[in-house]
């Protein structure tokens, strides 16, 4: 990461009706790109599926009732106003999206967009979550397995705007890997954005552990990486259904240094500081000095449990 300035902005959105249009959506985000410009920032973080309503709750059959959830293109008429006011600010921002491609093929993705309203980088969501198949006796579905494929473009590292931005979306934030394969491509910053409910109906939870998960595999991704974490959340009310907030700045050390208070529309900002990374690469977290891959092997030939391996023979 460059030693200039550099304050990041999380947006974080309300809940999005299903009768709200994607013109009203991007004017609210607009409004925040503006506010977090006006307190510093040069970056914005905004969250998964930001567009529209986290359709994936809902069994849909017609193909072209799905469709209007999907982007065929980006920017498209209806985002380009955001596009517009970022290259007018000089401001960058992720974005996430569901994308529909000219061969028909659906993805859940975000994207890196520089100061120039230029995208830099993209990603399709690789965990994916939930189920394919309907599910009567639920009351709310997710079927992110039905309605995307898993994403084919790995967990790249982008440059934008001078630094390595890595980025992620919503449960891929719960699996390490995924920090490590960015942190080994030397990522200053990871951003992801989420639509995180409140229960899982799949086994009851006490409530205030879908907040300390959520917290927890985030800032352990950012000490265990020495790189930075900024997550954006969509929460509140959406249709009937309640999502957690907690977007937050996450430091290389762990620790929280930005978080939202509310489940509204909210901008949350923080100074970057290079050097904190660059600390605890050169100790705690020297890779090159200290990992061992040899000894990792299990974790690329495995997907599921299984057996101890057998004990290894002594020289």
């Amino acid at each position: 990461m460059t030693d200039d300035r550099f304050v990041l902005a999380v947006a974080q959105v309300g809940g999005i009706g299903l009768s709200e249009s994607r013109a009203a959506v991007v004017s609210r985000l607009i409004a925040m790109l503006e506010e977090s410009r006006a307190r510093g920032a040069s970056f914005v973080v905004f969250p998964e599926l930001t567009l529209t309503t986290f359709f994936p709750r809902y069994w849909i059959e017609s193909e072209d009732e799905l469709n209007q959830y999907f982007e065929r293109s980006m920017p498209n008429s209806d985002v380009e106003p955001l596009f517009d006011c970022a290259s007018r600010l000089g401001v960058g921002f992720y974005l996430g999206y569901a994308e529909l491609t000219p061969r028909g093929q659906r993805y859940n993705t975000s994207i890196l967009v520089d100061r120039d309203g230029r995208i830099r980088g993209k990603y399709r969501k690789i965990h994916l979550p939930g189920h394919a198949e309907h599910r009567a006796d639920v009351p709310t579905q997710h079927l992110e397995k039905r309605y995307f494929e898993v994403g084919n473009l790995g967990f790249g590292v982008f440059d934008c705007m001078g630094r390595n931005l890595g980025m992620c979306i919503c449960n891929d934030r719960r699996w390490s890997e995924v920090y490590r394969v960015m942190g080994l491509q030397s990522a200053d910053l990871v951003v992801l954005g989420y639509n995180t409910p409140v229960r899982n109906w799949a086994w009851r939870d006490q409530p205030h552990l879908r907040m300390f998960q959520h917290l927890l595999p985030m800032q352990a991704g950012a000490y265990e990486n020495s790189l930075w974490v900024a997550a954006a959340a969509k929460c509140g009310s959406e249709d009937g259904n309640y999502m957690i907030g907690g977007s937050v700045i996450i430091s290389p050390s762990g620790e929280i240094v930005a978080r939202g208070t509310t489940e509204d529309d909210e901008v949350i900002v923080a100074e970057i500081h290079p050097e904190l990374a660059a600390n605890y690469r050169k100790y705690d977290f020297n890779f090159k000095e200290h990992r061992r891959p040899e000894a990792y092997g299990l974790i690329t030939q495995r997907t599921g449990r299984g057996a101890p391996l057998p004990p290894s023979s002594p020289d």
